[in-house]
């Protein structure tokens, strides 16, 4: 029997072993996917918008080359804080069906093995289901909703659809490889929210005509060598090798329904005390961005490490109680 199954090895379920451990919890953290899954499938280049020190976990300084620290830099620092813990994560083992019993502990079934546990903490964050375009032609093989590198755009015509920091980091850094970049985006501008250093070079490739953008307009269906985009100005055909759609991403709800966990309102933020983290069912916390619901931007490893010691304190004073 454990004390409590941590569901999620990002950096904030890494954070809730921690906090386990060094509370003398017994606990496994189950990973679908490699180790900070979700920071591995950030773009190759990518840069954080935070400092190190943000990113910190266990009260391990992050020492990074520049104030902002890259994907690699976090993965490596992530792994040290692994080893240096020795924390007890299954990785590529997916969670597949929780079972409430009736001595209110949790049967977890997951792909490799059987567990019985007091307490489960989700940490799931938010990057495992994108936010689809829901039109004719998406599940093409050239469209992705996931980025890694320019490289493979090189020279070929792409639709970048979005307007936040992913939208306009894959804009630039295709542009810069040599692809015909287009952006098609459904507001009026780019959002307000993209890093300060980037926001005014992506507006003056449009200004100038080297990035193309169609603002207040979407993309209504998509074939092999092109696609049809909704303007102001009517129905645009446009000759098409790829679309990028960096439209956001979304948590997986499914396992919480499975423990019973109540959502509240159309953001589908699950309900949970501010103090303690725990959820509408005793021994359920969450932790991270899956706290915000479908407001994937109001949790950010910064502001919710403090997430793994409100659990793991009330997990100990419910123990002793």
């Amino acid at each position: 029997m454990l004390d409590v199954l941590i569901i999620g090895a990002g950096p904030i379920g890494m954070a809730c072993g921690i906090a386990a451990q060094q509370n003398g919890l017994d606990y496994v953290i189950i990973e679908k996917g490699c180790l900070v899954n979700s920071i591995y499938h950030y773009p190759a280049n990518m840069t954080f918008f935070s400092t190190a020190d943000r990113l910190e976990i266990g009260d391990v300084p992050f020492v990074a080359h520049s104030d902002k620290p890259t994907r690699r830099e976090a993965l490596d620092y992530y792994r040290r804080i692994a080893l240096a813990f020795r924390l007890q994560v299954h990785l590529y083992e997916e969670v597949q069906l929780i079972i409430p019993q009736p001595d209110s502990t949790f049967k977890i079934q997951t792909s490799k093995a059987n567990y019985l546990t007091r307490n489960i903490v989700f940490a799931t964050g938010f990057y495992g289901l994108p936010n689809l375009l829901g039109v004719p032609g998406e599940d093409l093989p050239k469209v992705r909703h996931y980025y890694d590198e320019a490289h493979p755009y090189a020279f070929q015509k792409i639709a970048v659809v979005g307007a936040a920091n992913s939208a306009v980091d894959v804009a630039l850094e295709t542009w810069r490889r040599g692809a015909e970049v287009t952006m098609i985006i459904r507001s009026g501008e780019i959002r307000s929210s993209v890093k300060y250093w980037v926001k005014p070079d992506i507006e003056n490739r449009i200004k100038e005509g080297s990035i193309k953008a169609y603002f207040h307009s979407q993309i209504v269906a998509i074939r092999p060598d092109e696609i049809d985009v909704q303007t102001p100005e009517g129905l645009l055909t446009l000759p098409n090798d790829f679309v990028l759609a960096m439209t956001g991403y979304r948590p997986d709800f499914s396992l919480l329904q499975m423990a019973g966990v109540v959502f509240a309102g159309d953001k589908h933020a699950p309900i949970y005390n501010t103090e303690t983290q725990e959820t509408n069912i005793r021994g359920v916390y969450v932790a991270g961005v899956v706290c915000g619901g479908m407001e994937t931007n109001k949790w950010f490893i910064e502001n919710s490490r403090e997430h793994a010691n409100k659990i793991m304190t009330n997990i100990v004073h419910q123990q002793q109680q």
